[in-house]
């Protein structure tokens, strides 16, 4: 039986979800929701079959649809899924950030209560297979993790329809919008709930020669943020985002009385410069104390993955588990309404820390 789906925003992300969806096999994008003419044609270019609607009302109306992906601009989803609440719960995967305004807290953690449906939050960076198997190994591999880094030097935030993404008021915010991921994780390895956010941060170099109804964007381009846990362990985040020219995107490490656990992610397959030949490959490398010496697993992910996202494959792995939920064959979402909210809280403080110049207690 094909599970369909309907598509609340498809855009950049949204296409790379409908790209997903059609490789998993028995599902078919039924119906979306995208108010842009531009992106809604490339949608029908996608899946020719899918009704364009004009709302969220009208999405829900579709009879036939078995879940829905909310994949819109950050501070629409909040009332995106109080819709979803109110007219018709369906399993819903909901894109990062949970949401962007501190005031809309205690709307999510009605909808915890209240929803109606499973919900699942979407946090692609779990499903990365480097990733993935430095959580699944960390604690054995390190004799118990007392302290976690994690370093992403990437490209400038990219083109969004609006340009909403340049405005913290729209998008929460850099450490709510790009790094809500990097704190979910820091909770997934260290099983641990944070304590006291400090951040450092600035805006010196991006966006700064840009301009929006006369409006310069105030998106925060790099910065540290260390995180107390309630079990002792620290977690570091080190961002910069003109850091296009690394050879990895993303390496995170965790270290404790064993030995040491890292992994090496490549950015998207699309910017690697062709003239340097194939792009290198994802890694873990295990670094016991005793006896010392490094042993590094190469990680590849499928090209076809790689050809229909800038995930290294963990859309589609993602995917994989929300449709497992949907038919009924996975008790509960692996990220939840609470996890997503948690990731966002930390995220806040690391916003309102490096705004404030002090530690911020959570």
């Amino acid at each position: 039986m094909t599970t369909r789906y309907g598509l609340i925003g498809s855009g950049m992300m949204g296409h790379e979800h409908i790209k997903n969806i059609l490789l998993l096999g028995d599902t078919s994008v039924t119906a979306f929701y995208e108010p842009d003419d531009d992106m809604a044609a490339r949608t029908n270019a996608l899946v020719p079959d899918a009704a364009r609607v004009g709302s969220v009302q009208a999405l829900l109306a579709v009879s036939n649809l078995d879940c829905v992906v909310i994949a819109s601009p950050n501070f629409c989803h909040i009332s995106q899924l109080q819709e979803i609440a109110k007219i018709r719960p369906l399993p819903t995967l909901v894109e990062k950030p949970l949401l962007t305004d501190p005031a809309d807290i205690v709307e999510a953690e009605q909808l915890a209560k209240s929803f109606g449906a499973p919900l699942w939050v979407a946090m692609e960076y779990r499903y990365m297979p480097p990733i993935s198997m430095l959580c699944e190994r960390a604690d054995a591999a390190t004799g118990g993790v007392r302290l976690m880094t994690i370093r992403e030097h990437r490209f400038p935030f990219l083109e969004k329809v609006g340009d909403w993404n340049r405005f913290n008021r729209y998008s929460g915010g850099t450490f709510v919008e790009k790094c809500c991921h990097f704190f979910d994780l820091m909770r997934l390895v260290t099983k641990a709930e944070p304590v006291r956010v400090m951040a450092s941060a600035g805006q010196a170099v991006n966006h700064l020669d840009e301009q929006y109804d006369g409006e310069v964007p105030d998106i925060l381009d790099h910065g540290y943020v260390i995180v107390d846990f309630d079990s002792g362990v620290r977690a570091m985040l080190e961002l910069c985002m003109f850091a296009e020219g690394s050879k990895y995107q993303e390496e995170v490490s965790v270290i404790g009385p064993r030995g040491k656990l890292e992994c090496h992610v490549p950015g998207p397959t699309r910017f690697w410069p062709a003239h340097l030949g194939a792009a290198p490959l994802p890694r873990v490398i295990e670094s016991p104390r005793n006896p010392a010496g490094p042993i590094e697993t190469a990680t590849p992910v499928d090209t076809a993955l790689l050809a229909v996202g800038d995930h290294n494959g963990s859309t589609f792995y993602q995917h994989q588990g929300f449709l497992e939920l949907v038919r009924g064959e996975r008790a509960a979402p692996a990220v939840s309404l609470q996890d997503g909210l948690q990731a966002v809280r930390m995220g806040m403080a690391a916003q309102e820390s490096a705004n404030r110049g002090e530690a911020v207690a959570l």
